[in-house]
């Protein structure tokens, strides 16, 4: 059997051609066997017709062996030739020919057309690394953005907490009692700062 794995062919045919001619030799071998074990039947019920006949089964099984010894060796040699046939002529796929799916590879590229793709992978690769590093922004914006929210919706609650005790203490407008409220914190500031003022003076005095 030959050695070469002829592993393109088996990419079309699906098997090995190796393979195939195992197989044609093993269907012929056993053909050969059953058509010699045919002939020793007929030979031996010949043989039982004949009176007085002096050739017994088992001379017939050795005779028939030889004869199967005989047929199998020229049967060795006439496949052997009809291997390398069949593998060089037939089930060989010629070294200008390609499969469907390697017609892309037929088109040769000169080095020009082979730097031009590598600029375009190079620029590909910078596209790929520039939108890597915009959502990694993006993701740190909508984390800063959830915290935002966070932060909104507490104090939102706060205020909410604010206006419910307006409500039970009689106010009925919270904001208004806001607006009143920091313009009298503004007023107790302002006062703060005339009475440090007028201290600040007389300790000078």
């Amino acid at each position: 059997m030959s050695v070469d794995p002829m592993t393109y062919e088996a990419q079309f045919f699906g098997f090995t051609p190796q393979t195939c001619m195992l197989r044609i030799y093993i269907a012929f071998q056993d053909y050969l066997f059953e058509v010699m074990q045919a002939v020793e039947q007929v030979i031996l019920k010949k043989l039982d017709g004949i009176p007085d006949c002096d050739i017994s089964p088992v001379q017939i099984r050795k005779c028939t062996e030889k004869f199967l010894c005989f047929m199998k060796g020229h049967f060795d040699n006439l496949f052997s030739k009809m291997e390398q046939l069949f593998l060089q002529l037939i089930l060989r796929i010629p070294s200008n020919i390609l499969l469907p799916e390697d017609k892309c590879k037929e088109t040769p590229y000169s080095e020009e057309d082979f730097q031009h793709l590598q600029k375009e992978i190079e620029q590909l690769q910078e596209k790929y690394k520039a939108e890597l590093c915009t959502k990694q922004a993006l993701l740190a914006e909508l984390e800063e953005q959830k915290i935002v929210q966070a932060k909104l919706k507490q104090t939102l609650t706060f205020f909410d907490e604010l206006q419910n005790i307006s409500r039970d203490h009689g106010t009925s407008d919270f904001r208004e009692s806001l607006v009143s409220l920091v313009q009298n914190s503004r007023k107790l500031q302002n006062i703060r700062d005339n009475v440090e003022k007028e201290s600040k003076r007389l300790k000078i005095s």
